[in-house]
C-alpha cells in the first residue's frame, strides 16, 4: 500500500469514527449515563485503536457495497460486549494493561485436560483446584466442552453452539463460576476458539439447510463440482481416510459444502463480513465469561483463495489481527494462542503482539522426541538457533505432547543442513515410535497412516512413548529408571528453555496408553484416544509415596517445577545455544544482568563428558554450582549421567 494510500486510510478512519461515534452514543445513551466511567474507557480505546481496526477491516471488506453498514454493526457488537463485561474482568483489564507481559513470568505453568476425563464434570473440576495449586499450575486449558453433535464430533471440535456447554459437563453458568474460582486463585483459563468451522447442526448450518440464503452465505456452498474441482487442484487432503478432497456433498442441500477436516465440520466463509461480525460476538461472549486465553484452532485455514493451497494466506493474518484489535478495545486482558501445525517458518508468522501473543511450539515437541530416538542433538540445536527466537513481547507455549497426535514438523532445510534425508527420517521416526524399529523403547500407535507412503503421525502418552510401558512389561528396573529419566529430561527442557510450559495432566505421574478406546465404536478409528485416558484418582494419590512409580515420576517433575519458579533468570534471561562439542548433549544458556545458567541435557543412554574448558568458557570461572543439588563443582571435566540434566551457575545458590 503506497504512503499516500496509508495517509488517506488514516484520514478516512478518523472521519468514519467521527461519524459513527454519535450513532454509538445514541444507541448506548443509557449505558453512557449509568456507567460514565465505562463509556469514557470505551471512547478512549476507540480513539487509540480504531484506526488500526479500520485499516484491517477495510483491507478485508472494502469491496462490499454496504461496507459501512457492517463496520457500524461491528462497533455496536464491541460496545455491547464492553458494557456487558463484568466489573472484576474490567479491573483485570486495567491491571494487565499496566503489566502487558504478565504471562512471561517464571511462575507461569500451564496444564491441559478434558473435563470429563479428569473430573467427570465442571463441578468435579472445581474440587481439583487445590491440585492445580499443589502442582504449581496457573494456566489451565480445558479441552473443548461446548455443545456438540452426538456421535462423531472430532473430540469436541465440531461446535453446535459457542454459548452452551455439553449438558453432561454442566452449564455456561457453571463454567462462568469455575472461571471466577480460578481467577480468585490466580489461575488463568484457556479455551479453544474453534473459529474455522462449525458443526453441521449449528443453528447457522440448520438455517442454511432450511434454505435461508443469508445463512448459506455463512459457509462455502456450491451447487455443482465446477468450483470445488478448481479449488482442489491446489488443495491438500487433511483427512483422506474419511473423505477425499476438501468438500462434502450434502444431500438435503443438493450441494457441495467446504469441509476441510471432517464432513460434519462446515468451514465458515470469512469473505462475508457478517461472519466476522457474528464470530466477534461469540469470541467476546467467551471473554466475558472469564476466559483469559483463546487458542485459535486451525487458524492457518481460515481464508480461501482459488489457485492456492488455502493455508497461511495473508488474509488469514489480517483476520487474526482484526480479531485481536477488537479484543484490545472490548476485552484487553484477553490473549490469543496460535495453533498452527505447519512449517516452522509459517508458525512464527502468527506470533506478534498484534496477532497471537502466545504460540504452541510443535517444532520443539517434535524435535525433543526426535532427539530421544536418535540420541543426537544436531537437528534440535540447529532449529533452536534458527527458529526459536520470536518477538520479545510474545512467548512460546512449550509442551512434550498434547491431546493431538505428534507430527514431525521440523524443517526439511534444517534436516538437509545436518545431512539428514527428511523423508526417510520421518519414516524412521514413525517406525521407532510405533515400536517397529529394532531396539525401540517406544510404544506408540500410528495415526492417519498411509500404507503406500509410510506417512503417519504418532499417538501415545508421554510415558509410553518414553519407554515406561515397554520397560514395565518386558524389561528390568534399569529400563524403568531410564524411561523415568527420559520423562524428566524432556519436561526439564520445556520448563527452562523459555516461554510458558504446558503439561498434559496425567503425564506428571507417568500414565500409560489406554487401549480400551478400541471397545468404543465412536473412538475405535481414532488412535489419539489411546493417550486420553480417564484419570484414576486412586493412582494419582500414589504420587505422595516416593517409592511408587507415580511418586518417582511426580517428585522428580515437581522438583523441576519448583526450580523453575525459584529461578527468575529462566523467564527474564536471554537464550542461546552452548556449543559443548558432544553430539549427545544439548547445551543452552539462560542469562540476565544478575546471573548466567548453563543447562546441559544428556540425550544418551550412557554417561557423557563435558570438558572443563567448555564450562569455563560459558561460566567464566573455575568453580561452578549445581543449582539442583546445591553443591559446588571444581574445575574438572563434568560427567552427566544417562538422560541427566544439570543447571550450572558461577554463583552459589543460597540455601533456604
Amino acid at each position: 500500500m503506497a504512503e499516500l494510500d496509508k495517509a488517506r486510510l488514516e484520514r478516512e478512519a478518523g472521519k468514519s469514527l467521527s461519524r459513527l461515534l454519535p450513532k454509538l452514543t445514541e444507541r448506548f445513551s443509557k449505558e453512557a449515563k449509568d456507567q460514565p466511567e465505562n463509556w469514557t474507557a470505551l471512547s478512549s480505546r476507540l480513539e487509540s485503536q480504531f484506526d488500526e481496526l479500520f485499516k484491517l477491516y477495510f483491507s478485508l471488506y472494502h469491496q462490499e457495497y454496504d461496507f459501512f453498514f457492517h463496520l457500524e454493526d461491528l462497533l455496536y457488537s464491541i460496545a455491547k460486549a464492553w458494557f456487558a463485561r463484568p466489573g472484576d474482568l474490567k479491573n483485570l483489564d486495567r491491571k494487565r494493561e499496566g503489566d502487558p507481559l504478565w504471562y512471561q513470568s517464571n511462575q507461569s505453568l500451564g496444564a491441559v485436560c478434558y473435563v470429563d476425563l479428569f473430573a467427570s464434570d465442571l463441578e468435579g473440576l472445581k474440587g481439583k483446584i487445590p491440585y492445580f495449586k499443589e502442582l504449581g499450575v496457573n494456566f489451565i486449558h480445558l479441552m473443548p466442552l461446548f455443545l456438540v453433535p452426538e456421535g462423531n464430533n472430532d473430540g469436541g471440535y465440531a461446535v453446535s453452539s459457542y454459548r452452551e456447554i455439553a449438558s453432561s459437563l454442566g452449564s455456561i453458568d457453571t463454567l462462568r463460576d469455575f472461571a471466577g474460582l480460578l481467577r480468585a486463585q490466580g489461575i488463568s483459563l484457556i479455551l479453544d476458539f474453534i473459529f474455522n468451522h462449525t458443526a453441521d447442526d449449528h443453528e447457522w448450518a440448520k438455517r442454511a439447510i432450511s434454505g435461508e440464503q443469508e445463512f448459506q452465505e455463512y459457509y462455502l456452498i456450491y451447487p455443482d463440482r465446477k468450483t470445488p474441482d478448481n479449488y482442489e487442484i491446489t488443495l491438500r487432503e487433511i483427512f483422506p481416510d474419511e473423505h477425499s478432497g476438501a468438500f462434502t456433498y450434502h444431500q438435503e442441500l443438493d450441494a457441495w459444502v467446504w469441509t476441510t477436516f471432517h464432513s460434519y465440520q462446515w468451514d465458515l466463509n470469512y469473505a462475508n463480513p457478517v461472519v466476522f461480525n457474528r464470530m466477534v460476538e461469540e469470541m467476546l461472549f467467551l471473554a466475558n465469561i472469564g476466559v483469559d486465553v483463546l487458542r485459535l484452532d486451525a487458524l492457518a485455514f481460515i481464508w480461501k483463495k482459488l489457485g492456492t493451497d488455502c493455508e497461511n494466506l495473508p488474509e488469514a493474518h489480517i483476520l487474526i489481527r482484526a480479531f485481536n484489535q477488537v479484543v484490545r478495545i472490548a476485552a484487553p486482558s484477553l490473549l490469543f494462542l496460535s495453533e498452527a501445525i505447519v512449517h516452522p517458518d509459517e508458525v512464527t508468522k502468527y506470533i506478534d503482539p498484534g496477532e497471537c501473543q502466545l504460540s504452541y511450539n510443535p517444532q520443539l515437541m517434535a524435535l525433543l522426541w526426535n532427539t530421544l530416538a536418535t540420541r543426537e542433538t544436531s537437528l534440535l540445536k540447529l532449529a533452536l538457533k534458527e527458529r526459536f527466537t520470536i518477538n520479545d513481547k510474545c512467548a512460546w507455549v512449550n509442551y512434550v505432547r498434547c491431546h493431538d497426535d505428534i507430527g514431525w514438523t521440523f524443517s526439511d532445510e534444517d534436516a538437509r543442513n545436518v545431512s539428514i534425508n527428511a523423508w526417510d527420517h520421518r519414516r524412521f521416526l514413525n517406525s521407532f515410535y510405533t515400536g517397529r524399529f529394532p531396539g525401540s523403547f517406544a510404544r506408540g500407535l500410528p495415526f492417519q497412516e498411509n500404507p503406500k507412503t509410510g506417512d503417519a503421525r504418532i499417538s501415545g502418552t508421554c510415558a509410553s512413548l518414553a519407554g515406561l510401558e515397554k520397560a514395565l512389561q518386558d524389561e528390568t528396573e534399569i529400563e524403568v529408571e531410564l524411561a523415568i529419566k527420559r520423562i524428566h529430561l524432556i519436561h526439564a527442557v520445556i520448563l527452562t528453555i523459555g516461554g510458558l510450559p504446558l503439561i498434559y495432566l496425567g503425564d506428571e505421574i507417568g500414565i500409560l496408553n489406554d487401549y480400551s478406546y478400541i471397545l468404543d465404536p465412536e473412538k475405535v478409528h481414532d488412535s489419539r484416544w489411546v493417550h486420553r485416558p480417564r484419570t484414576d484418582w486412586k493412582m494419582m494419590d500414589k504420587r505422595f509415596t516416593a517409592d511408587t512409580l507415580e511418586g518417582r515420576v511426580y517428585f522428580g517433575l515437581k522438583k523441576l517445577i519448583d526450580f523453575r519458579k525459584a529461578t527468575e533468570t529462566i523467564s527474564a534471561g536471554s537464550f542461546k545455544i552452548a556449543e559443548v562439542e558432544n553430539e549427545h548433549i544439548l547445551g543452552y544458556i539462560r542469562s540476565d544482568t544478575s546471573s548466567t545458567i548453563l543447562v546441559l541435557a544428556n540425550f544418551s543412554d550412557y554417561p557423557q563428558i563435558v570438558a572443563a574448558n567448555t564450562l569455563r568458557l560459558y561460566l567464566l570461572g573455575y568453580k561452578y554450582f549445581d543449582m539442583l543439588a546445591g553443591t559446588e563443582i571444581d574445575f574438572e571435566d563434568l560427567e552427566i549421567e544417562p538422560y541427566g540434566i544439570q543447571f550450572l551457575t558461577s554463583h552459589k545458590v543460597p540455601t533456604s
